[in-house]
């Protein structure tokens, strides 16, 4: 997600940036995206926020989403909550589990 948030930052301000995305950002973007309830309770934000990377990466990994895709998304999103809100409704609708 550090990756995926700094190409998208380095695009729009057209310059190499590096970031980190915070756990508290991942976490509140899997509550945006409608996921919480698929986790169990009692997670801490850590936990969500790995929860949130691994379903990213899950969709990447299985071609569900692209990496210009996931960088368009995030790229045009007004904060880091709504570009990884957006990139993991639009992963949740793709990603199929065995």
């Amino acid at each position: 997600m550090n990756f995926l948030y700094s190409l998208a930052l380095s695009s729009r301000k057209r310059k190499p940036v590096g970031t980190k995305v915070k756990g508290s950002v991942l976490a509140e973007a899997l509550r945006k995206a409608g996921l919480r309830d698929c986790l169990g309770s009692g997670m801490s934000r850590h936990a969500l926020a790995d929860a949130a990377e691994a379903l990213i990466v899950y969709a990447w990994l299985n071609g569900c989403i692209t990496l210009d895709e996931s960088v368009a998304i995030m790229r045009t999103a007004k904060d880091a909550v709504e570009g990884a809100s957006v990139l993991l409704a639009t992963a949740k609708k793709r990603v199929t589990f065995p």
